[in-house]
């Protein structure tokens, strides 16, 4: 009966390490657009087809010339390349298209923090800067036993975090309270 909850802890601490590696992985990967961030698309020599516009729950903008879009779970790059097949040919021989972020949306942190409350995405957003955007721990809080909810292919899922864990954007950060 040990040996075998042994087994089970160890089976559950290498898919823990896994998980990890494949949030690192992902992480290099493109950020994926979703509701609350602000876009900024423009086609280059065409200020008429430069738009800036906040994308909404539905997940679809509007884009002159071209039926609604949606653009939850495209990468910036792939909106690009969605805009300017869409104007290709039947409006402009050869649109140059850029899509950029003005603002990404928030992360979420609670608990034992100075500032609890959502914040600003930013690149290359680790734990510890997370905490430090919120005006550093309280007293209490504990150093080891903070969590992070995250939606992963649509379920939440809860990881346990340490100072280098990413922090990505509507993620929900709890800092729990200390008890020594």
């Amino acid at each position: 009966m040990l040996v075998s909850k042994i087994r089970w802890i160890k089976s559950m601490q290498i898919l823990v390490i896994i998980f990890l590696l494949f949030s690192s992985i992902s992480s290099a990967s493109e950020y994926l657009l979703g509701s609350g961030d602000q876009i900024s698309i423009t086609v280059y020599n065409e200020p008429d087809l430069t738009t800036n516009v906040k994308i909404n729950k539905s997940g679809f903008i509007s884009f002159p010339f071209l039926e609604d879009i949606k653009v939850i779970g495209l990468s910036p790059k792939k909106l690009e390349h969605v805009v300017r097949k869409g104007l290709l040919g039947d409006y402009l021989i050869d649109p140059q298209v850029t899509v950029s972020i003005v603002q990404y949306r928030p992360f979420f942190i609670h608990g034992q923090v100075k500032r609890p409350g959502g914040y600003p995405y930013q690149d290359d957003l680790t734990l510890d800067k997370a905490i430090a955007l919120a005006g550093g721990l309280e007293s209490r809080a504990s150093k080891t036993d903070w969590k992070i909810t995250r939606i992963v292919n649509g379920k939440s899922v809860i990881i346990a975090a340490t100072v280098v864990t990413v922090v990505y954007p509507d993620d929900i950060i709890e800092i729990e309270q200390s008890f020594f």
